[in-house]
């Protein structure tokens, strides 16, 4: 242990800790703008600064290890005039359009404002760089930009992607892809991590907000939305719930005081995929144990950041993915047909919209290999963000609303499409289908989870054994499947290199490209608990737990749709509809 003083108490913390965790142990905040914990430790804004006797200069608190002995003043009268001075300087070049920011009044840099006490700033304005780059999903503003490289960190460290970083030096330095390029030309997969993570409003997601009130207010159009699994657990954190609270009620029920149409659940396209994916793992796994040409293993096809970061970055293994849609997406599929046919309403006149918890989606959308006989599958994308912005525009009171349903048929879903929302929980969805139908029983496991892919674990893997078979799947009998699961785009690189490399020993892979899954998307609302990941989890698993129906096969509506519409999973019409293909994008 280490014994210091901080603000004349005598505190004691372990060897290795920095002045500023030591502080916040300790009850004592010292404002920082850049620094986050156990990520992003650099020291680049230098607003935690803190005045330690006997040093010759000012010290950054995020990066600077405790000392026995060490005697810190958090304000002294230095210490608030050098914070003073940099956050007007960090002014000075910053945009000043707050009243019309999509981050007023949730932006760190005005939240830090208001925390140091500054009421003028003495630096007049500067900025160089004024630059706007808009990619189907994710808007820059360089105007914006505080240097924080907070982006920077997460783009290369967590995410393993690395598009970002410091170009030019001194006043010139802008944070941005090298050679001048715009986010489309670089390769990036619009995961969104970096719109999550910065701290004002340089980097968000491309708007739809505007379109989508343009098709609300078009009498012309039918509008129908469709939310997905991880929108119920986090939505309600924009409206001051706790973190891991699910809304699903209320979330149907404020989509419908928006006045759409038709309130549909993006649950219902995900029992749909387990269906089709299910089925296109069996025709693989059989035609492997026969000894006919295949390609395992068959890695999932739901997250379309991983799409883009496969395309461009391992497009080889192209052939590894399911053919499946996303399950928004074949959602738009089935409005555009089968609904379209109940309803004897034309295509055309079904306007789409999907509340994702993800940036990704917006590009997926704009895809044309996610278009049939000339229309979208899917009009507009909303994050989950954007969706509490309209709901905060209409004047809802959403906190106050009674819980509603969603619409039929396509709104009502299992337990097992409620798990798509975290990792692990497509392939356990997977799993409990695929087993029922190749031995005719449940899952041998309390509650139906598969254990060794619970949780939030970067790479995790289990392995299912068939016994007792049914007759027609025997070559089944005493085969071991083993599958992988992982989160965020460096644990799929890892993956990825053991294909390559011939040393996979899997069967099928789950791959989400945002850390801890959808529930963490880069569409999510922001936040800085360490916990939320795991409570937004917890509430995802008791969705699922909740429904008397947990597997995707038993879902009565997906049902009823091969009955009267597809035919069979796998067949000629799910092909046309609700299967694609995907492009080598290494050399765009």
């Amino acid at each position: 242990m280490i014994n210091l003083t901080i603000n004349n108490k005598n505190i004691a913390v372990e060897a290795g800790t920095t002045i500023l965790r030591a502080a916040k142990q300790n009850g004592i905040n010292i404002p920082s703008l850049c620094y986050m914990q156990g990520i992003h430790e650099f020291g680049a804004c230098r607003i935690c600064s803190v005045e330690v006797e006997g040093a010759r200069t000012l010290q950054a608190a995020c990066m600077t290890e405790v000392r026995d002995g060490m005697v810190v003043h958090t304000h002294s009268k230095k210490v608030l005039k050098t914070r003073k001075v940099l956050y007007e300087l960090m002014l000075s070049d910053h945009s000043k359009e707050c009243l019309s920011c999509n981050r007023n009044q949730s932006c760190e840099l005005q939240q830090l404002g208001n925390t140091l006490g500054i009421t003028n700033n003495s630096f007049p304005t500067t900025s160089a760089r004024e630059f706007i780059d808009i990619s189907p999903s994710i808007t820059r503003d360089q105007s914006k930009c505080i240097l924080c490289r907070r982006c920077v960190t997460v783009c290369r460290e967590i995410q393993g992607v690395g598009i970002l970083d410091a170009q030019n030096r001194g006043i010139n330095t802008v944070i941005a892809p090298a050679m001048d390029c715009s986010i489309n030309d670089a390769k990036c997969s619009f995961c969104g991590q970096c719109t999550v993570v910065c701290p004002v409003g340089a980097l968000k997601e491309t708007d739809h907000i505007t379109r989508v009130w343009e098709a609300l207010n078009n009498p012309e159009l039918r509008v129908v939305m469709q939310p997905a699994p991880a929108v119920r657990v986090a939505l309600g954190e924009l409206f001051g719930m706790p973190a891991g609270t699910s809304v699903t009620g209320k979330l149907a029920a404020s989509i419908r005081a928006l006045g759409v149409d038709d309130v549909f659940d993006t649950d219902w396209g995900a029992d749909l995929t387990i269906m089709e994916e299910g089925t296109e793992f069996l025709h693989r796994a059989i035609d492997a144990l026969t000894n006919k040409k295949t390609v395992l293993p068959m890695i999932t096809s739901c997250s379309p950041g991983w799409i883009k970061y496969i395309e461009s970055y391992y497009p080889k293994l192209i052939p590894h993915l399911s053919t499946c849609k996303s399950p928004h997406m074949m959602v738009g599929a089935m409005v555009k047909s089968y609904y379209a046919k109940k309803i004897e309403t034309e295509p055309e006149k079904l306007y789409v919209v999907s509340v994702m918890p993800c940036t990704a989606k917006k590009f997926e959308a704009e895809r044309h290999e996610m278009f049939n006989h000339g229309l979208p599958n899917v009009d507009a994308v909303l994050t989950t963000r954007e969706l509490g912005q309209m709901i905060k525009q209409a004047g809802i009171d959403f906190n106050n609303l009674e819980d509603e349903q969603f619409d039929d048929p396509l709104g009502q879903s299992t337990g097992a499409a409620d798990i798509f929302g975290v990792t692990g929980g497509v392939m356990e969805a997977a799993i409990r289908t695929v087993y029922a139908i190749v031995t005719g029983r449940e899952l041998p496991f309390d509650k139906l989870h598969v254990a060794p892919i619970v949780g939030l674990d970067r790479i995790k893997e289990a392995t299912l054994k068939f016994e007792n078979v049914l007759p027609a799947y025997k070559m089944f009998e005493g085969f071991e499947v083993k599958v992988a699961v992982t989160s965020g785009l460096a644990g799929a690189k890892l993956l990825m290199e053991q294909i390559i490399a011939g040393t996979s020993p899997y069967h099928f892979i789950e791959v989400m490209g945002c850390p801890n899954g959808c529930i963490c998307g880069g569409g999510q609302p922001r936040s800085d608990d360490p916990e939320i990941g795991i409570k937004r989890m917890k509430a995802i698993y008791g969705e699922d737990e909740n429904k008397t129906l947990r597997q995707s096969h038993l879902n009565p509506s997906i049902q009823v749709l091969y009955k009267e519409f597809l035919v069979e999973p796998g067949g000629y019409l799910s092909h046309e509809l609700l299967h694609t293909h995907y492009v080598d994008r290494s050399k765009d």
